[in-house]
């Protein structure tokens, strides 16, 4: 790539530096840092307020306003281990949030496929290169989760803490984000590798890498959506339950391909 079209993708970080900080922080603590920590700035300041924002308002949701509908009583997690959750994901908020940061810069500096613009592809090849990155990710999360599990060291070492949260009243939206941060990168490594490997449009990347936050909120609510082939928190749970099944992301393909898979369906008739 030439510089002129290297420094769409440093305008377009820049302007969102801009919007995001210069909303939420005085400029003085933030205009004089080089344009990387700048990024890593926003990154983080964006990411503790979609963590906070999304787990606040479907804790509210699901806890009090639709109060023993979706969650019996007594499976509604204590302030104690939402208080544990909250503090394990905001110690590892600092370095979740280097992920983004390192993925833009090398995407500005013309090391990955990212192209800036959709029409530079149009619309057909953008959904393409979309859904062949999307596939690339859901590989790689199921298997990078599975690792986590099957290679003893990683699981006691990283994946343990998050897996303290192993019952319904120790779940939370907050648990979504509670991982060792080694942890964290790891899982969300594959949205980076994938942009080696597929053209990729670059706001599109960044939105993906925060709708984790938001998703990962989503499946650790214990609420089953039962919306198929989604890998909802009706499959997530039995996940933390068992630790051997339903890895997968988005989805539940790669656990059926491979073997992993457990349908919650299965369990409710069990217990009947």
């Amino acid at each position: 790539m030439d510089e002129n079209y290297l420094q769409l993708f440093i305008d377009e970080t820049s302007m969102t530096n801009r919007m995001v900080l210069g909303t939420l922080l005085p400029t003085k603590t933030w205009e004089t840092l080089p344009h990387f920590f700048q990024t890593w700035l926003r990154n983080y300041t964006s990411g503790t307020l979609v963590y906070f924002i999304t787990s606040l308002l479907w804790c509210f949701y699901v806890y009090y306003y639709k109060h023993n509908v979706y969650v019996p009583k007594e499976a509604i997690p204590s302030r104690k281990a939402i208080l544990l959750q909250i503090y394990v994901a905001m110690k590892a908020m600092p370095i979740y949030t280097a992920l983004p940061t390192v993925s833009e810069y090398m995407i500005e500096n013309g090391w990955t496929k990212c192209f800036a613009r959709i029409s530079d592809v149009g619309w057909f090849s953008y959904t393409f290169y979309l859904c062949i990155y999307l596939v690339l990710v859901e590989f790689g999360i199921y298997w990078m989760h599975r690792e986590l599990h099957d290679i003893k060291p990683l699981y006691k070492y990283l994946h343990a803490t998050h897996h303290i949260y192993n019952k319904q009243n120790t779940l939370s939206p907050f648990a979504g984000l509670a991982f060792h941060p080694i942890d964290g990168i790891l899982q969300a490594v594959p949205h980076v590798i994938a942009l080696f490997l597929v053209p990729t449009h670059f706001s599109t990347h960044i939105a993906l890498l925060f709708i984790e936050a938001i998703w990962t909120a989503n499946i650790h609510d214990c609420v089953d959506g039962k919306i198929w082939p989604v890998m909802g928190a009706g499959y997530h749970t039995i996940h933390h339950t068992t630790y051997r099944h339903n890895y997968g992301h988005y989805t539940v393909w790669m656990d059926w391909m491979f073997g992993t898979l457990r349908d919650p369906s299965e369990e409710e008739t069990k217990k009947m």
